[in-house]
């Protein structure tokens, strides 16, 4: 799964953080790929006014006034370095979690998918919020440490070294592009 890599996102990131994700995660989507395991990417796109945000979510509250989420701005698009190939599947979600507010639950079922393996940007927002989500639906857990980004470098390493193992394998994508 390649959650959050729009180009709203990813560009605000440093040139050299910004690079190193992309590289990441486009060789892990290269070996899916080339595995014919399905390649998912879920993009955060609120609509028009953002009417699914609530003012009661401090998060969600700050992003949506900007309106620089809305389903039909370009910065919401995956970023053009890892953009999908046409058989990727791309999910739609309105909240931190790939699961909330989008149909992703309704796809994994139909590839009778198991196993997720997780790259994103934020590591302590959509990567956290769907590890949660789907350690609680009982799919087995890959995270590719080096295919995520946090704009505090302190909590991806305390994530991926210390809160994602107890839920996840947690390696390098050279590491899981070797492994079977």
């Amino acid at each position: 799964m390649v959650m959050d890599f729009q180009s709203g996102v990813v560009d605000g990131y440093p040139p050299d953080v910004r690079q190193a994700v992309l590289d990441g995660v486009s060789r892990a989507t290269a070996v899916a790929r080339q595995r014919g395991n399905p390649v998912i990417y879920v993009r955060l796109a609120l609509r028009n006014g953002a009417p699914e945000v609530s003012p009661r979510n401090i998060l969600f509250s700050r992003v949506a006034p900007l309106e620089s989420f809305n389903e039909h701005d370009a910065r919401t698009l995956v970023h053009p370095a890892v953009e999908p190939d046409p058989a990727d599947v791309v999910v739609l979600k309105k909240r931190a979690s790939a699961f909330s507010g989008s149909d992703l639950g309704v796809v994994l079922r139909s590839l009778d998918v198991t196993h997720l393996v997780l790259t994103g940007v934020a590591t302590s927002g959509v990567v956290m919020s769907t590890l949660c989500a789907a350690s609680d639906l009982d799919y087995e857990l890959t995270v590719l440490h080096d295919a995520c980004a946090d704009h505090d470098d302190q909590v991806h390493r305390v994530l991926c070294e210390k809160v994602f193992p107890l839920h996840a394998r947690v390696i390098s994508v050279a590491d899981w592009a070797t492994s079977s």
